[in-house]
C-alpha cells in the first residue's frame, strides 16, 4: 500500500484537506441523509431489498418504501400505516444517536458563528445529541410530531405522549390508534411522505426561515464555510443538491461523506466512508 493511502483507500491528503477545511471554517453547516444514523443501527432502507430486510412483513406484500411511504395508507389500511410509522417511532425512541453526534455539536460550538443542520432525516437524533431546536432543519418532517390526517387545519403537536403499540406477529398497529387533537379523525405523523398533498409544512416551514437567517449573516460576515455532508444518497437528493447549493453561493467547501456516492463537484472533497468513522479520523487530525 502506498504510504499516503489510509486503509479504506482515501489519500491521506485528502484526510488533511477535510481536516484542514473544517478547522478553518468560522461557520458549519451539518447535512444529512440516512446514512447518518446506520452507525447508530438505524436501517437506511437503501434499495426494496435493504427495506424488505428491515420490514419482512411489508415484503411479503410486495411493496417498496416508496410505495408504504404514501398517505393514502392511512385511509385504506390504517392498522398498517400505523404499524410502519409506529415501529419506525418507538425504533427512534429506543435507538441513541451515536457519538459522532456530539462530536459534531462540540465542533459548532468552536466556531464564531456556530452550526446549523439540514437533514431529511425524521428520526429527531440530532435535537436528541444536543443541538438546539432553532438550529435544525428538518426537511421531510419529523416522526416525533403529529397532524390531523384530513388535515382539519394548521396544528402540528409534540408526540411525546403519545404511543403507538405494534402488533409484531401481524404487523399492525392496535386500537386506540392516534387522533387528531382538534377534531377526533385519525392523526398522522407530520412527515413529507410521497404523493403527499396533506402534509402540513409550517413547522419545517420556520426551520427554513430560521436557517435563511443564519446563512445570510454567514454571508455577510464573509465567514469561511464549511458543509459536512454525511449520508445522502442519489435516489432523494434533497440534500445532495441542498449541500451543493449553499457550497456554491457561500464559496463554502463541500466534504461529502458517503462509502458509495461520495461523488462531489469539482473542487471539493470526497470521502467514501462511513458518518462515524469519518468523525473519530477528522477529530484526531484535527487535533495534531
Amino acid at each position: 500500500m502506498h504510504p499516503n493511502v489510509t486503509s479504506v483507500g482515501i489519500p491521506t491528503s485528502t484526510w488533511q484537506a477535510a481536516a484542514d477545511a473544517i478547522r478553518r471554517a468560522e461557520a458549519l453547516l451539518i447535512t444529512a441523509g440516512a446514512g447518518m444514523g446506520v452507525d447508530s443501527g438505524l436501517p437506511d432502507f437503501r434499495g426494496r431489498h435493504g427495506f424488505w430486510r428491515a420490514y419482512p412483513a411489508i415484503a411479503n406484500l410486495g411493496l417498496s418504501f416508496e410505495e408504504m411511504a404514501n398517505p393514502e395508507w392511512f385511509v385504506r389500511a390504517p392498522e398498517l400505516a400505523w404499524a410502519f410509522y409506529g415501529h419506525r417511532l418507538n425504533l427512534y425512541r429506543a435507538t441513541p444517536p451515536h457519538e459522532g453526534f456530539a462530536k459534531l455539536l462540540a465542533w459548532t460550538k468552536q466556531k464564531p458563528h456556530g452550526g446549523f443542520i439540514y437533514t431529511s432525516n425524521v428520526d429527531g437524533h440530532f435535537e436528541r445529541a444536543g443541538f438546539a431546536p432553532d438550529q435544525i432543519v428538518e426537511c421531510h418532517g419529523s416522526i416525533h410530531h403529529f397532524q390531523c390526517c384530513q388535515p382539519c387545519g394548521h396544528s402540528i403537536w409534540d408526540a411525546a405522549s403519545e404511543t403507538v403499540c405494534v402488533e409484531e406477529t401481524q404487523f399492525r398497529a392496535v386500537e386506540p390508534r392516534p387522533v387528531c387533537r382538534h377534531c377526533g379523525a385519525l392523526a398522522r405523523p407530520n412527515v413529507l411522505m410521497f404523493g403527499d398533498a396533506q402534509w402540513i409544512p409550517d413547522r419545517t416551514g420556520a426551520q427554513h426561515r430560521r436557517l435563511e437567517y443564519w446563512l445570510r449573516k454567514v454571508r455577510a460576515a464573509r465567514a469561511p464555510l464549511a458543509v459536512l455532508e454525511f449520508g445522502a444518497g442519489t435516489a432523494v437528493p434533497s440534500v445532495r443538491l441542498f449541500s451543493e447549493t449553499v457550497a456554491r453561493d457561500l464559496r463554502g467547501v463541500l466534504i461529502r461523506v458517503n462509502p458509495r456516492e461520495a461523488q462531489a463537484p469539482r473542487g471539493h472533497i470526497e470521502l467514501p466512508a462511513g458518518a462515524l468513522a469519518t468523525i473519530h479520523r477528522l477529530e484526531s487530525l484535527m487535533a495534531e
